[in-house]
């Protein structure tokens, strides 16, 4: 039995997210039964996490067992041509047995990028959240360090959420203007359902003068929903980087 670890990179638009469901089309759907026409067994996919439809991949990482004696490092070409043109492989390996994609992650980092400009642009329509308002960037950056740091992130956590705890860690939060386009570059040790979004909505909230910089933390205390802005559109979301011990 081997363990293949994948690195995968996709565009969310034409699917209902990464997990498998019932009447939708998913991107571990897809892999799946690529690896099924590869190996000619069914396998199950274990994915890093989840993310919502429409919502992108730059390093999605994922792992499956399987007893088929294609080289772990030929898996990105043997899928190659049996994945649609949104979704590649862009590495795979094989790793030790015990390696499980989600369980052994220790931090992700997720992007977001805004296109400021004042008309939509064809081009950004898939990849960005569109804001044709003035933006303080000044004011957002000096409002993200207030979410720097181990928090109870309850406020910034998708209504109806079921988990065991909604304390997480951010390791950083970077906010950079390039011409039209803001990037919000988020590092943490693991996400609430829609949390970065949520903090997206929330910091654009600060740059547009709705809520006020020094009123993070209270919004945090506070742990109601409604006390942060709103939730950022998927379609600006990219996972870019999943990462592990060495």
């Amino acid at each position: 039995m081997k363990n293949i670890k994948l690195t995968i990179e996709y565009e969310g638009t034409n699917y209902s997210g990464w997990q498998k469901q019932e009447n939708a089309i998913t991107i571990q759907e897809k892999i799946e039964e690529a690896i099924e026409k590869a190996t000619k067994e069914k396998v199950k996919l274990i994915g890093s996490g989840r993310t919502d439809g429409k919502v992108h991949a730059l390093g999605q990482v994922a792992n499956f067992l399987t007893s088929s004696n294609i080289p772990g490092e030929k898996y990105k070409y043997a899928l190659k041509f049996l994945l649609p043109e949104d979704i590649t492989i862009i590495e795979s390996e094989e790793v030790d047995l015990k390696f499980h994609s989600r369980f052994d992650a220790i931090k992700k980092r997720y992007k977001y990028i805004v296109y400021n400009g004042e008309l939509p642009r064809a081009i950004y329509r898939n990849f960005s959240y569109h804001v044709p308002y003035d933006i303080d960037i000044d004011e957002m950056f000096h409002a993200s360090k207030y979410l720097i740091g181990t928090h109870d992130f309850a406020t910034f956590m998708a209504a109806n959420s079921d988990v065991n705890s909604t304390i997480r860690t951010i390791y950083n939060i970077s906010i950079e203007r390039n011409k039209d386009l803001i990037e919000f570059n988020i590092e943490g040790n693991s996400f609430l359902r829609n949390m970065v979004r949520i903090i997206v909505g929330t910091l654009l909230y600060v740059g547009y003068g709705k809520i006020k910089k020094q009123d993070i933390p209270k919004i945090i205390l506070d742990r109601r929903r409604e006390g942060a802005g709103p939730t950022a559109p998927p379609q600006g979301l990219f996972l870019e980087k999943v990462f592990y011990n060495p």
